[in-house]
């Protein structure tokens, strides 16, 4: 029988998302010498919006890793290469034209499934290898030990990022989670135990990566290219508070988390109808303005990885409901670190929802690209004028930034007060509905 034909093919980073250049390998789920299969994950790596699993679009063998984690790769650069068993079983994706590549994010890829193991060939080790994983996974009930060997600490990326930003090797921290995961909790008891810093250290510095460089070079670009001005209006939302716990107790809506936060985004939707200057961007190389006529609606959130914006697509078209339901996944999503590119881009309006930190207002950063950013501040118990008489109500303060390109004061003025007027009488969601 003649030899099988090898060939050793070159995996380039892909291109990721909407002007991405660049990712930053976290970890390596494989090492030279392992057998992976079609739609493996090979290796997660962070970009400037998301981490992303990279599945490997062919069948073989890993030759050689070209970047280390925590290494900032290009796109279009080398990341793995990989003997195949037949040259004929897969496209060649180094020298493929981009538009012919082999998808290479999960679940768009070849779809035979993954091997429930690896092996591994004879030879030396490299810098790139890593302990394989124990054939026997620990029980919720046996903790993993801090470094223990011939094992890989298990932890989600969230956790990895943390540890990363902390210095703390997830190999000295004790695994509490299933199997023997480390978790936040895990990791919050290791940094609450763990030495201080030794006397005479005066500073910590920390490379800045992935989400936390891509906030701030979005702010620097949207505090110095936009002309940003900011109005604010305080509200009494008492009639809003008193909804929202009717709708709470309601069994119809059990499960749905309300909150003044989402009667704010559905007022925001509302009153870009008559407003849509609010939902456009500026075009400074055509210098056109582009008007938007559907919403994506983009919820604030500060996450592990820092803070990100992910956007409700076609917030226009969803009611109360599903419009809450919607918000609360997207901000869960984000403050596990699960966001995607998709969720992080083409968002056309923001909101910031300061008021969880008890703030009572402040002046937002536009999202560059984006006409203006609302800021939902604390809402509170105040002495308030109310049937000519003062009484104890909520009140809210909201801010709105804007560009004023593309909004003058009276058109921000006016669209504040008709998101605070749907806050101060509800009964706008019904009848503008």
């Amino acid at each position: 029988m003649p030899p099988a034909v090898t060939d050793v093919r070159s995996f380039l980073l892909p291109d990721l998302g909407e002007g991405l250049t660049e990712a930053e390998v976290v970890a390596w789920h494989v090492a030279p010498g392992d057998t992976v299969a079609l739609n493996e994950v090979l290796v997660e790596v962070e970009t400037e919006k998301a981490v992303v699993e990279l599945p490997s679009p062919f069948a073989g063998t890993v030759v050689e890793l070209f970047a280390s984690s925590g290494d900032t790769v290009e796109v279009g650069a080398p990341l793995i290469s990989i003997e195949t068993a037949d040259s004929a079983a897969a496209p060649d994706v180094a020298s493929a034209p981009t538009a012919e590549k082999v998808s290479v994010l999960v679940g768009y890829g070849p779809s035979e499934p993954a091997p429930s193991r690896r092996r591994r060939r004879g030879g030396g080790r490299t810098r790139h290898d890593r302990p394989e994983q124990p054939s026997i996974t620990p029980l919720p009930s046996q903790p993993t030990t801090p470094g223990a060997t011939g094992s890989r600490p298990l932890a989600a990326p969230p956790v990895r990022f943390m540890a990363r930003q902390q210095g703390v090797d997830l190999a000295e921290v004790t695994g509490h989670g299933p199997g023997g995961i480390v978790t936040r909790e895990d990791l919050a008891a290791h940094l609450a135990t763990s030495t201080p810093p030794r006397q005479g250290e005066r500073e910590t510095r920390s490379p800045v990566r992935g989400v936390q460089k891509h906030m701030a070079d979005a702010m620097v670009r949207s505090a110095t290219t936009a002309p940003q001005a900011c109005v604010f209006l305080t509200v009494d939302v008492t009639p809003t508070s008193e909804l929202l716990g009717r709708l709470r107790a309601n069994e119809r809506l059990e499960g749905v988390k309300l909150t003044m936060l989402t009667v704010a985004a559905r007022a925001v939707v509302l009153a870009l109808r008559d407003h849509p200057a609010l939902n456009s961007s500026w075009d400074d190389v055509t210098k056109e303005i582009a008007t938007k006529h559907y919403v994506n609606l983009g919820i604030a959130v500060a996450g592990p990885r820092g803070l990100v914006v992910p956007n409700v697509k076609d917030a226009h078209d969803l009611g109360f409901r599903d419009l809450a339901t919607a918000l609360e996944t997207l901000t869960e999503r984000a403050r596990s670190a699960r966001s995607t590119p998709a969720e992080l881009s083409g968002g056309t309006i923001t909101i910031t929802n300061v008021g969880v930190f008890g703030v009572d207002a402040g002046v937002p950063l536009l999202n560059p690209g984006e006409a203006a950013i609302l800021a939902l501040g604390a809402v509170q118990r105040r002495p308030w004028e109310h049937d000519g008489e003062v009484a104890l109500r909520d009140v809210v303060t909201l801010s709105l930034a804007f560009d004023h390109r593309l909004v003058d004061g009276e058109g921000a003025s006016r669209f504040l007060r008709a998101v605070g007027g749907t806050l101060a009488d509800p009964t706008n969601l019904i009848v503008l509905s």
